[in-house]
């Protein structure tokens, strides 16, 4: 059996390629939108992509089963437990496969490939239809070695159980999802310790509060070390794991219809065209979105006014996903106008669905501006000690954009609390006659929501520079509890 691990960092998502070295048969588990990845792992193990799967509806990406399944000639194998608002939309409507290209899966189905069986077990909670696929050897054993969990079981954690109430708004799904989370996490719990787990997710994904960076566990290490096997009541399990969960970005609603549905075909990742260095101006004055996707300093230092800053690091498609919307015909500026350096970017918003990219912008366009005698704008940082003079004055308002759970930690005396997330839909909850001074942990997301506001048309933008780690390691206070009008719900 050949087994190989794809890791996208950007997502922090994983993805399998599972072989038969002797029939030379081979799954896809999970696969994204970079479907090129898969086939050439394939080919170059001497196998050929013969089924397609995927664990559940997923949330945070676009799912690249239909497409790599419609590029290999693959069958493609679809859960059909849940009930009809989990239901795969686009299976049995054509969708570009033959009908017998199809297999809808439910609990105790077994796929196989050459040597390699996969068999199906239902674990719902983080969603109604999700699967478990639980992989054995066939030619060296009789029994699983490894369980492809998905957003089942993470390394140290479990799948969320309230997106279908946070991000995909169905009312009053909370708390019943996560009861029956705990019902499949029992019954798991009985498979032999031996198991691996191969989770869908790692460090820094949002469909999980404490996921560790390690790979892979054993269902042994997880019943003893993973919180989620350790509480022994159903109560604590439901109010543990929906407690402190972090916002889910906004775009997750709309990557569970993209996938339900069924996701457009790409054939590859197109590159938009160079935009004329005249013309930035221009694109922003008629209303165009464009991300200038330069350093923070860099852009804090002199930028065009009305675009907006999304610094082009791991960060990049986490906020390029809430600030984004789907429908926005977006132009790009670029530090690095590589041809390899373009295309990875296309990639990781097509990986969420942004394909409307437009076309992009070097720094030339930039120092055109300039030329041309238009002023570049700029955003001011102040320091800790300078914001401690101002922050008693009643025109100063200090804008704390972290999240809820942070918020709780401490905060500024005084802030108002928004979310870098939620910051587009409540500007009206700030007076633009206010000199605003945008705050977070570190300075990197309130960088961001300076150029929000900004672009919003808030005249008076600070930033704090080094935000509330700077703030505290300069001795100044904090507040501990929310109370009063500041604490707005997020």
């Amino acid at each position: 059996m050949f087994v190989k691990r794809f890791f996208e960092p950007s997502i922090a998502q994983s993805s399998y390629l599972i072989g038969c070295a002797k029939t030379g048969e081979a799954i896809v588990i999970d696969a994204n939108r970079d479907i090129e990845q898969y086939t050439e792992a394939a080919n170059r193990e001497g196998l050929r992509v013969t089924h397609v799967t995927e664990t559940h509806i997923h949330a945070d990406y676009v799912s690249g089963s239909r497409e790599l399944a419609l590029k290999t000639g693959a069958r493609l194998l679809l859960s059909n437990e849940g009930d009809a608002d989990w239901k795969y939309q686009f299976v049995g409507d054509g969708g570009g496969l033959p009908q017998e290209n199809y297999q809808l899966l439910r609990d105790g189905d077994r796929i196989a490939v050459g040597n390699v069986c996969l068999d199906v077990m239902h674990t719902p909670g983080h969603t109604p239809e999700h699967v478990t696929f639980l992989i054995t050897d066939g030619a060296a054993a009789d029994k699983p070695m490894a369980a492809v969990t998905g957003d089942f079981i993470f390394v140290g954690d479990v799948g969320r159980p309230d997106l279908l109430e946070r991000a995909a708004h169905y009312a009053g799904t909370m708390e019943a999802s996560a009861r029956t989370l705990w019902r499949s996490l029992q019954r798991f719990a009985t498979l032999d310790d031996w198991l691996q787990i191969w989770p869908g997710h790692g460090a820094g994904s949002a469909c999980g509060k404490g996921i560790s960076a390690v790979p892979s566990s054993t269902l042994g290490y997880e019943r003893r070390f993973n919180w989620a096997f350790s509480v022994k009541n159903e109560d604590e399990f439901v109010e543990r794991v929906l407690a402190g969960q972090p916002e889910p970005p906004k775009y997750f609603a709309s990557m569970k219809r993209i996938n339900k549905q069924g996701p457009a075909i790409l054939g590859g990742f197109h590159l938009p065209p160079r935009q004329a260095d005249n013309a930035l101006e221009a694109r922003v004055a008629s209303g165009a979105l464009v991300i200038d996707t330069r350093p923070a300093a860099v852009y804090a230092g002199g930028h065009v006014a009305g675009t907006i800053n999304i610094p082009l690091n791991s960060s990049f498609l986490t906020w390029a996903g809430w600030l984004i919307p789907a429908t926005a015909d977006v132009y790009l500026i670029l530090a690095d106008e590589s041809a390899a350096a373009l295309t990875e970017v296309v990639r990781l918003l097509s990986l969420i669905g942004l394909d409307s990219v437009r076309g992009y912008f070097g720094e030339l366009a930039i120092e055109r501006v300039k030329v041309k005698g238009t002023p570049l704008t700029a955003i001011v940082q102040v320091s800790p000690t300078e914001l401690a003079s101002e922050i008693q004055y009643p025109d100063t308002l200090v804008l704390d954009v972290r999240g809820a759970s942070e918020w709780q930690t401490g905060h500024l005396p005084g802030a108002l609390h928004i979310p870098l997330g939620y910051l587009v839909d409540r500007l009206h909850e700030i007076p633009q006659s206010k000199t605003v001074v945008t705050q977070c942990q570190s300075g990197a997301r309130s960088s961001i929501a300076a150029s929000v506001l900004e672009q919003h048309g808030f005249k008076h933008v600070l930033n704090l520079n080094g935000g509330l780690a700077a703030w505290r390691a300069a001795g100044l206070p904090t507040v501990g509890e929310v109370d009063g009008p500041q604490a707005l719900k997020s």
